[in-house]
């Protein structure tokens, strides 16, 4: 179907060793217009991190799948990063302090990605799962990093972070400002409907569109993205969400909110955070 209206899924990941462009046009299909498509974690694409350059592989892989996304007419932008999880992966077989210095160093090879303009954001984050205090100060010192590498390419940092509330949220904002990035260049991905807190503190938040969230969301206003983090992986199909999600349900929730409102979620702040165009 032809929509009327942008919809944008602001994280989903595409896999060219699952359902990949298919996957992209079922979303096409459900009436969905364009993606931010973010890198997958290493491990889950078989890569063995041992030294900055082997990042690469990840990036180049889904830059390549955005250029054929785009080519069968779904806008499609790349947002690159290192998982917050991978600390916990290269603990296995490194010291915490070079586990480190390497996701320090991948983030600064996504950053070249952006500089050249083949993508339009950085991925960061901490764990969502307990740590050491250890491992909990060092991923702040990449989150901050990435931060810092955002404010000079004047780029979005979108982040995997622990489950939030407005505690959380204030946190992540305060590391934010001491490095300088604008706070609306920060997006909470994976957020639960805390629409008004966001908007208060600053941070746009990627709302996980499940049942009932985006009614929740709209209740609050209109400062925020729709996402479903579509995994595209076999072996857990459909998770987190799946791909037509948000195009039926903006297209549902249209018939009661109207469709202004979601241009302005789908449209208008997507544009503004990650400095892209929009269009249909």
């Amino acid at each position: 179907m032809s929509p009327n209206i942008p919809i944008t899924d602001e994280h989903i990941h595409i896999d060219p060793r699952a359902k990949g462009i298919d996957a992209v046009k079922q979303f096409q299909n459900a009436g969905g217009t364009h993606m931010m498509v973010v890198s997958k974690p290493t491990w889950t694409l078989g890569v063995e991190v041992v030294k900055p350059d082997d990042y690469r592989a990840v990036f180049d892989e889904t830059v390549d799948i955005v250029r054929q996304i785009n080519e069968i007419g779904v806008g499609a932008f790349p947002v690159l990063g290192v998982h917050p999880a991978e600390i916990t992966k290269l603990c296995e077989r490194m010291e915490l302090e070079n586990a480190t210095s390497l996701m320090k160093a991948g983030l600064e090879i996504a950053s070249e990605y952006v500089n050249e303009g083949l993508a339009v954001g950085l991925k960061s984050g901490r764990p969502h799962y307990p740590v050491s205090d250890e491992v909990w100060q060092a991923s702040n010192s990449i989150m901050s990093h990435a931060f810092g590498l955002g404010k000079d390419l004047g780029c979005a940092v979108q982040l995997h972070t622990e489950s939030v509330g407005e505690a959380e949220l204030e946190d992540i904002a305060s590391r934010a400002k001491s490095v300088g990035i604008p706070l609306d260049k920060v997006v909470k991905h994976y957020a639960p409907p805390l629409v008004d807190v966001c908007e208060r503190i600053g941070l746009y938040p990627g709302v996980l569109a499940g049942k009932g969230a985006i009614e929740e969301a709209l209740k609050q206003g209109s400062h925020f993205m729709m996402e479903t983090d579509y995994i595209d992986d076999p072996q857990r199909p459909g998770a987190v969400l799946g791909p037509k999600t948000i195009p039926r349900r903006t297209l549902k929730l249209v018939e009661t909110y109207g469709e202004e409102v979601f241009w302005k979620v789908h449209k208008e702040n997507i544009e503004s955070v990650y400095e892209v165009d929009i269009e249909i």
